[in-house]
C-alpha cells in the first residue's frame, strides 16, 4: 500500500495512474503473443489457456441466466518438469487483472499441523483479490491522499493557526492573512523540492493501524480462519492512544500518507468488489496434480490421495466457501492443473474429477533447438540475466553462436543421461560455466569475457562425460 512498500511519496501531485492492459482486454492471439515473449514453444498449452480465459470475458457479456449455465473449461497440462507449465502460469499471473493463486496439490496430503484444508486455496485467492482491489483504489485516490498529506505536514511545520487564522489574525486585516498564506506557499514549495526532508517534527502515531474489515470470529470453523481473525483482533487491541514521536519530515510524510489512504479507501466496498472478482474471474493453478492421482488400494498413501481428490472435487464442481470477507461461490473459478504424470495418468484421477477437467494439453519435451531458443529469444533469457548481473561489476559477457549451441547440446545430453529436468538444466550448467567469472567479479582482468564453444567444452565436457560427476554437479 502506497508508502508501506517502501515507495517515496512524490512531492508534487501525480496524474491518476491507469491499470495495465490485462487479459480481459486481450484477444487469444494477443495472449499467446505475450506468452511467447517468455515461454518457448508449447503452443497447444498457450492456445488452450488463451481460449479458456477469453471465454470468461465472453461469458460476462451474456445475460445473467445464460452466464450462470456456462461452466469454466478447466485444463490439465501434462508434461515433465521444466518444460514451461509453471512459467505459463506465472506469466498469466503477471498479465491478468484476475486474482491468481498457484498452489501445490501435495500441500493437502500433509498430515498434522502443517496440513492444509482444501478450502484454504479459495480463502487465499480472496486475500489476493482484496490486495489487488485495494491497490487499484489507492491508485485512484493517490493524488488526493498526497495533497492531504502535504497539508497535514505544513500544519505540523507551521502550526494549525497558519492554515485557519484565529481571531487576532482576522482582526488585523487582510495583510496578515496574505503574509501567512505567502509563508505557507513558500514552505509548500520547499517541501515539494525536498528541502525540508531532514527537518525534525513531532507527530501523533499509532503502533498498529487496525484492519477496517469487520471480523467474523466464530463463523469460520477452521484453524486458519481463527488465526487470521486473532491476528486482526490483537492488532486492534494494540491500536490504543496515539503517541508523540519525533521524526524527520520525510518519514512523517510516508507515515501520514498511509493514514490518509486508509481514510479514503472504503474497505467494505473493496471486500465486496474483491469477492465478486474472485467469483467471476478468479484463477487457481493447481500444480503437482499427478502426486494425488491414485485409487484406493487399501494402504495409507493411496487412501490419502483419493481423499484429497474428493475434498478438491466440490471446490472444482462449485460450492460456497466462507472467507473472512464473506461467502465465495467457486462455480466460475477457472482451475488449471499441471503434473508430470511419470508414474500415473490423468485417468488415475477419480472419474468425477476427470470430468471437471475437460481440456487436456500435452507439453512437449525440450530438444537442443528449443534450448537455443530459450537461451536467446525470451525477454528474460538466461544469457541476458547473467550478462546484466555481471555487468553491474563492469564485466562484459559475449556469447558466440557456437558457444550457445554447445551449451544447448550439453543440456540435452545431460537430460537424457540423468533425470530430465527440462530448461532448469540450463540454470545448473550456467552456474558451473560461469563460477570462476562470478567469483572473481570486479577484480577480474580483463573485463571483457568471451564465451566460446572451446571455453564451454573446457569447463563442462569433463563433467558431462562423467556420469557420477554430472549427476551431482549438473
Amino acid at each position: 500500500m502506497g508508502m508501506g512498500k517502501g515507495n517515496k511519496m512524490s512531492k508534487t501531485p501525480t496524474p491518476r495512474k491507469t491499470r495495465p492492459r490485462g487479459l480481459d482486454e486481450m484477444s487469444p492471439k494477443e495472449i499467446v503473443a505475450e506468452l511467447d515473449r517468455y515461454v518457448v514453444g508449447q503452443q497447444a498449452a498457450k492456445k488452450a489457456v488463451a481460449i479458456a480465459l477469453r471465454n470468461r470475458v465472453r461469458r460476462r457479456q451474456l445475460d445473467e441466466e445464460m452466464a450462470d449455465e456456462i461452466a469454466p473449461k478447466n485444463i490439465i497440462m501434462i508434461g515433465p518438469t521444466g518444460v514451461g507449465k509453471t512459467e505459463i502460469a506465472r506469466r498469466l499471473a503477471r498479465l491478468a487483472n484476475s486474482p491468481f493463486l498457484k498452489v501445490e496439490a501435495t500441500k493437502f496430503t500433509e498430515v498434522g499441523y502443517v496440513g492444509r484444508d482444501v478450502e484454504s486455496m479459495v480463502r487465499d485467492l480472496a486475500e489476493i483479490a482484496v490486495d489487488m482491489v485495494r491497490e487499484e483504489k489507492i491508485m485512484e485516490i493517490e493524488e488526493k491522499a498526497e495533497l492531504n498529506t502535504e497539508e497535514r505536514v505544513l500544519d505540523l511545520l507551521l502550526g494549525a493557526a497558519s492554515r485557519i487564522p484565529g481571531e487576532n489574525a482576522l482582526s488585523e486585516g487582510s495583510e496578515d492573512l496574505d503574509r501567512i498564506e505567502n509563508h505557507r506557499e513558500k514552505m509548500r514549495q520547499q517541501f515539494r523540492d525536498g528541502k525540508l526532508d531532514k527537518r525534525v517534527i513531532e507527530i501523533d502515531i499509532r503502533e498498529h493501524l487496525a484492519n477496517p474489515v469487520a471480523m467474523q470470529f466464530f463463523e469460520g470453523a477452521t484453524m486458519e480462519e481463527v488465526q487470521y481473525n486473532m491476528r486482526d483482533f490483537f492488532a486492534g487491541m494494540m491500536d490504543g492512544k496515539p503517541k508523540k514521536r519525533r521524526m524527520s519530515v520525510e518519514e512523517a510524510a510516508e507515515y501520514i500518507v498511509q493514514e490518509e489512504e486508509q481514510k479514503l479507501v472504503d474497505m467494505d466496498q473493496v471486500a465486496r468488489m474483491a469477492l465478486d472478482r474472485v467469483e467471476e474471474s478468479g484463477i487457481i493453478f493447481l500444480d503437482e496434480i499427478d502426486k494425488i492421482a491414485g485409487r484406493e488400494s487399501g494402504h495409507g498413501p493411496d487412501i490419502s490421495r483419493e481423499g484429497v481428490q474428493r475434498d478438491i472435487l466440490p471446490i472444482v464442481e462449485g460450492t460456497t466457501v466462507n472467507t473472512r470477507y464473506g461467502m465465495v461461490r467457486t462455480d466460475h473459478i477457472l482451475f488449471i492443473a499441471a503434473g508430470a504424470f511419470h508414474t500415473s495418468r490423468p485417468t488415475d484421477l477419480i472419474p468425477e474429477l476427470q470430468g471437471r477437467f475437460p481440456i487436456r494439453v500435452e507439453m512437449t519435451d525440450l530438444k537442443e533447438d528449443d534450448f537455443i531458443r530459450i537461451l536467446t529469444e525470451p525477454k528474460n533469457a538466461l544469457i541476458k540475466q547473467y550478462t546484466a548481473l555481471l555487468g553491474t561489476e563492469g564485466l562484459m559477457l559475449d556469447f558466440t553462436d557456437d558457444a550457445i549451441r554447445e551449451i544447448a547440446r550439453l543440456a540435452g545430453r545431460v537430460n537424457e543421461s540423468n533425470e530430465n529436468i527440462g530448461a532448469r538444466r540450463l540454470h545448473t550448467i550456467f552456474e558451473a560455466l560461469l563460477d570462476d567469472v562470478a567469483f572473481e567479479g570486479k577484480q577480474r582482468k580483463p573485463k571483457n569475457v568471451r564465451i566460446t564453444a572451446e571455453y564451454v567444452s573446457r569447463k563442462l565436457e569433463g563433467i558431462a562425460q562423467d556420469k557420477d560427476l554430472s549427476r551431482y554437479i549438473l
